[in-house]
């Protein structure tokens, strides 16, 4: 069977750009690859302008994907453009899901994510991939404990 290709933004600070390429290749190794529309080191953002960046390069970007990632790291909870992606993609009615850094612990989720995500899961190659195609709406904690199945949203024509 051929892999499933998915069109992702992946949420996260430029700290942790490293993390990024871990986190596509557990997937490809799971049998979904990502197109990503993140801005991030190999692809960046020149701009300065906070409002232009944000309708005129980030917006783009997560209306072209089908889903927005949160790569949650110890730092990305205090990021307010994280914040903003979040609420952009709730707002298009994307499909939002967070995944834990690989060896996270004591760690917590941006306060949007945690009112927004339709599921959070651990470093587990199948749950992020179930999790982004929408195949899975589990919810875990950074410290594996579950937090319960989260209903899928549902909106209006």
């Amino acid at each position: 069977m051929a892999d499933e290709i998915k069109n992702v933004f992946i949420s996260h600070i430029h700290e942790d750009d490293d993390g990024l390429k871990k986190l596509k290749e557990i997937c490809g190794k799971n049998g979904l690859q990502i197109r990503d529309g993140s801005i991030n080191s190999s692809k960046p953002n020149n701009a300065k302008d906070p409002d232009y960046i944000k309708s005129q390069i980030l917006k783009p970007q997560i209306e072209w994907a089908s889903v927005l990632v949160v790569y949650i790291t110890p730092d990305t909870k205090d990021s307010d453009w994280v914040k903003w992606e979040i609420e952009c993609a709730a707002e298009l009615g994307k499909r939002i899901v967070g995944v834990w850094e690989q060896g996270s612990n004591n760690c917590e989720m941006p306060a949007a994510l945690d009112d927004l995500y339709d599921a959070v899961v651990g470093w587990h190659g199948e749950s992020i991939v179930d999790a982004i195609v929408g195949k899975s709406n589990e919810s875990y904690g950074c410290d594996g404990k579950s937090k319960g199945y989260r209903a899928p949203k549902r909106y209006g024509c």
